[in-house]
């Protein structure tokens, strides 16, 4: 195994132990399972059954279901009666927090429960512990004891069991030890999984969520080093970004942490997290995993081998990462850590590289005509009365318009990428500042008589096969050229693979030229583009590589965006309400946002609902995002209650959270500031704390 995965260059499906749950098998290559969880009142049995029914039909091939107390527990019997009667044998699973009595119960009842190492038998109170050794076993021998008897359920009854370990809510004895971390997250499942295999139980599947994809993502990762190590086996892994929110920022930051995952081969079952209903989660789940279908993704890249030089994986070293799984064989050494984000070192070309944050670059290449309204779509707005633009919090940086150029005056910031041929026929320029920059082919740069002495784009198709990589001589003409920005992307089936190998050629020949990512989309629908560009750019921004991305569309595809734009300029597909420039820069824009790497609009961490929560969050969060979507930066939590409040909010900076029927308590950070706020003015009480604490600034 390569640190994490079975391959870093091809795709190939990480081996995990089987698991069986009810009828259906998870893990060992068994197809990746789809799976989402109800949110009507587990006590509203005939609600619950039309739901997961609902959930069903779309596809759903587990449903969950919350359990947070004996009462629920016990009504899920008549869930699975009800639902069996009708004909629908989908496995169940009982969702169970801070109730290991309630999880028992369960147990014997459906077919598989999840607990949370977190809040299971550790409790969350926000303290600061120090454990001596012998204390920290002596709260690991107190997990067993509470623990051990679910196991035995388990195992008597055939009963999967999820660990499912949630970044938000370490307990505060693993928070002491190990700190906000991943690292910490593992050790949190570890203990869990230890314990069940002292028991000789094996049914388990586990999870590491976060609402952050970088740290789910390197927890992943580190829990799949861990098992293969102390084990040398895996078990099956639920994949998930927990609360993504809503919306195209929903399904970005939930394609770019699962689908970066999936793109190695990892993960048996994907839940996506959205405040919507819950059968709207299935189609995005589908998407993702129809892209991993039998011998769609095979492609031989030339491989990457981890260097064997005895650097601990676990201690954050930034150079070069050693393998406990084995190696030896012929390859590029893989310099960079996949278990600690550090964005690649680069060079400054402009305003692209080294501490800038990532470029958008805008594709205008397919509009027949650009004038100056075409630039709203890529934020941009000019003024015919007072002849100036404004420019917005999500305006592209560059456009590229192929082989034209614009007849009319360009806002002072933007610049445009165009051809060589005519680069050289403007000059256009505004108080002696270069407006036009020229795009070569590959090695077409190093042969070019004329360049530009200040920004050059160079496009390098990354093949990387065997006999090709050595072929790149033009690379080393290229080399730390103090005009020249990379431009990769692949026409391989595993173009992230293929792209990632060239990263590492750049890496191991000390190239340091800043990089801009360009990910085309062939397929056919808004949401299957969102879910494309998430996941191969997500993938790399994840790991530090990419000082810039551009997407485009086939023209196929194009056409079909713009036909269905024109068709649809109102309704619930909102993807589809945007012409295909202005879905594209949103995407773009949220994309980063998602991976952290440039922040230019409020961000929102909400959950997904569930049958403990205490308030409407669909309406809420709408009518939270109606008023704050203009706070540049600021991260705003909405959690249905208090299993996934203060906790689950992760690094939100502010908290809006159910604490009782029509009640709402208010954070700051993990901070309680205002209890038992009536739910009619909480969102005005919201406002106020913004206030209050000067992170509110009044709308345009």
């Amino acid at each position: 195994m390569h640190l994490y995965t079975p391959s870093l260059t091809d795709y190939k499906r990480l081996a995990t132990r089987e698991v069986k749950i009810g009828d259906l098998l998870l893990g060992n290559f068994n197809p990746i399972r789809v799976q989402t969880m109800t949110t009507t009142d587990t006590m509203d049995t005939l609600g619950t059954v039309e739901q997961s029914i609902r959930c069903i039909e779309a596809g759903a091939e587990l449903v969950r279901i919350t359990a947070p107390s004996k009462k629920e527990a016990e009504n899920l019997q008549n869930i699975k009666d009800e639902l069996r009667k009708r004909g629908y044998n989908t496995p169940l699973v009982a969702d169970i927090h801070f109730t290991p009595n309630a999880a028992e119960i369960a147990a014997r009842i459906v077919e598989k429960v999840r607990v949370n190492p977190g809040n299971y038998v550790d409790k969350k109170k926000f303290e600061q512990i120090e454990y001596t050794d012998a204390e920290y076993l002596e709260e690991i021998d107190r997990i067993r004891e509470r623990f051990t008897p679910l196991v035995k359920i388990c195992k008597e009854h055939g009963t999967a069991m999820r660990i499912g370990t949630n970044h938000g809510s370490l307990s505060d004895r693993i928070m002491s030890r190990y700190g906000d971390t991943a690292i910490g997250m593992v050790e949190s499942a570890m203990e869990f999984l230890r314990i069940a295999r002292a028991e000789s139980f094996h049914n388990i599947v586990l999870s590491m969520k976060s609402s952050n994809p970088q740290v789910m993502v390197q927890a992943y990762r580190l829990l799949i080093q861990h098992m293969d190590g102390e084990f040398n086996e895996c078990y099956p892994l639920h994949l998930g970004v927990t609360e993504a929110g809503d919306g195209e920022d929903g399904r970005v930051k939930s394609a770019a942490g699962i689908g970066t995952l999936l793109e190695d081969g990892i993960g048996d079952t994907i839940r996506v997290s959205l405040t919507e209903d819950p059968e709207f989660e299935i189609p995005v789940c589908r998407d993702l995993v129809k892209r991993y279908s039998v011998g769609s993704r095979q492609t031989t890249v030339k491989s990457i081998v981890p260097a064997m030089n005895g650097n601990n994986l676990n201690s954050g070293d930034s150079g070069v990462v050693a393998s406990p799984f084995g190696g030896g064989r012929e390859g590029a050494s893989l310099p960079y850590s996949p278990f600690q984000y550090k964005r690649r070192e680069t060079f400054e070309v402009g305003n692209i590289g080294s501490k800038h944050v990532p470029v958008v670059i805008a594709d205008l290449s397919k509009l027949k005509n650009i004038t100056p309204k075409d630039l709203e779509q890529v934020g941009y707005k000019y003024d015919a009365d007072t002849d100036k633009w404004s420019i917005g919090d999500m305006a592209a940086d560059y456009i590229f318009t192929a082989n034209r150029k614009l007849n009319f005056d360009l806002p002072g910031t933007l610049k445009v990428i165009v051809y060589p041929e005519i680069w050289k026929e403007t000059n256009a320029t505004i108080a002696g500042e270069q407006k036009y920059y020229p795009i070569f082919m590959d090695s077409g740069y190093a042969e070019a008589e004329e360049k530009n002495d200040q920004l050059n784009f160079v496009m390098i198709d990354c093949y990387n096969d065997e006999e090709t990589i050595n072929d790149y001589t033009y690379l080393d003409q290229l080399a730390n050229d103090p005009t020249v920005v990379l431009c990769l992307s692949s026409t391989n089936k595993n173009a992230m693979q293929s792209v990632r190998r060239m990263f590492v050629e750049l890496m191991n020949r000390s190239i340091k030229n800043p990089v801009v990512l360009i990910t085309d989309s062939n397929w056919s629908t808004a949401d299957e583009h969102l879910i494309h560009y998430s996941t191969e750019c997500g993938a790399l921004l994840l790991d530090g590589m990419g000082d810039g991305i551009c997407l485009g569309m086939s023209a196929g595809s194009y056409e079909m965006q713009a036909a269905s734009y024109s068709q649809n300029t109102s309704g619930r597909n909102y993807l589809s309400n945007q012409s295909p420039e202005q879905f594209i820069n949103n995407t773009a824009f949220s994309l980063l946002q998602a991976t952290r790497t440039r922040i230019s609009k409020t961000e929102y961490i909400s959950c997904p609902s569930c049958g403990r929560t205490l308030f409407d969050l669909q309406e809420t969060t709408a009518k939270i995002r109606a008023v704050t979507n203009h706070l540049k930066g600021v991260k705003i939590a909405i959690m249905g209650c208090i299993v996934n409040g203060p906790g689950e909010m992760a690094d939100a900076d502010f908290g809006y959270v159910g604490s009782g029927p029509g009640k709402i308590t208010l954070y700051k950070g993990k901070e309680v500031v205002k209890r038992s706020v009536d739910s009619e003015v909480a969102v005005d009480e919201l406002i106020n704390l913004l206030k209050e604490n000067e992170a509110w600034v009044e709308p345009a």
